[in-house]
């Protein structure tokens, strides 16, 4: 169903768009009628979207962000762009924070009209973790290049095939004891139908969105521990958590092969959560959406006999 929307026949060049935040954006943009896009190392990641286009709605490019001019070619006669590149490994400044900055330049002399930014709640140029720092200085060089651009920081970013609640879930469904780490920092889980939301409605009207910072968090601020109860209660699973402290999560996250990098320990620790001292959801004029409207939904993959396990679970509890 197409939208109504200022973004009909623009045509958006959204970078990264082959990740899992990506495949959300571009649904959003193209229900509204833009054409688009995808730029990223691999486009093919993304042709899932084609059944979702209209002819000549989608286009698909090879790029290197690092390079300025494949930057140029993927944004020829682009009226609109999103960044949504993020990693946790490579040159992260270079990735994060230099790249970010000669895209926005270059958008902006080629007479771009919106610029979105997706950073994340937390950067921090005088952070221990290099992804904080990064971010920071990718928000500072868009800034520069493109003083209109809208920036947006998301806290944890969570949906049915994302890299968070599953990696979870697949622990609880396997472990019967299972340490929790940072167990009592505090997220703003948000979902990712919401983030893209907030992305095409700030690509709509750059005039009212431009030029200022969203932080963009969940109704609910959840603790690590909270999150993993929930998960195994959403599987019907009884399970034992223990609380780690920090000394040993630090020794941890710094083992090579672990799930969890130096980095990604050093954000975790003081949460996620909005700090209200910018714009948020409502002034986008967005509900997010809470965890538990889809929690039990999404873990069915992981309960003992599939979607009859909890049901069967919740009788043995009653009838005790």
């Amino acid at each position: 169903m197409t939208i109504t929307s200022a973004l009909s026949d623009s045509l958006v060049t959204v970078f990264g768009g082959s990740g899992f935040i990506g495949n959300y954006v571009a649904q959003s943009l193209l229900e509204r009628g833009a054409r688009l896009r995808i730029a990223s190392r691999h486009p093919e990641h993304s042709h899932s979207l084609k059944p979702l286009a209209n002819l000549g709605q989608l286009q698909f490019a090879r790029c290197d962000i690092t390079n300025e001019e494949s930057l140029a070619a993927a944004l020829e006669g682009a009226s609109h762009v999103v960044n949504l590149v993020g990693a946790f490994e490579g040159d992260l400044e270079k990735l994060m924070g230099e790249a970010p900055g000669i895209m926005a330049r270059i958008a902006k002399e080629r007479g771009a009209r919106a610029f979105v930014h997706m950073s994340a709640i937390g950067p921090d140029a005088n952070s221990t973790a290099t992804y904080a720092r990064a971010k920071a200085l990718g928000e500072q060089r868009v800034g520069e290049a493109f003083p209109e651009a809208t920036i947006l920081r998301p806290s944890i970013v969570f949906g049915k095939d994302d890299n968070f609640l599953n990696m979870f879930g697949q622990l609880i469904q396997l472990m019967p004891i299972l340490p929790v780490f940072a167990p009592k920092a505090k997220l703003q889980l948000v979902h990712v139908d919401d983030v893209a939301e907030a992305i095409a409605v700030a690509l709509e009207h750059p005039e009212t969105h431009g030029g200022h910072i969203y932080e963009l968090g969940g109704p609910e601020q959840l603790s690590m521990m909270e999150i993993n109860q929930r998960i195994a209660a959403a599987q019907g699973r009884k399970r034992r958590f223990i609380a780690m402290s920090d000394s040993l999560s630090s020794l941890f996250a710094s083992l090579p092969g672990t799930p969890m990098s130096k980095d990604q320990w050093t954000l975790l620790q003081p949460g996620s959560t909005v700090s209200g001292e910018h714009r948020t959801f409502a002034d986008l004029g967005i509900e997010p959406k809470p965890l538990g409207l889809f929690l039990d939904k999404w873990m069915v993959r992981y309960r003992k006999q599939g979607r009859f396990g909890l049901d069967n679970v919740r009788s043995d509890q009653q009838a005790t």
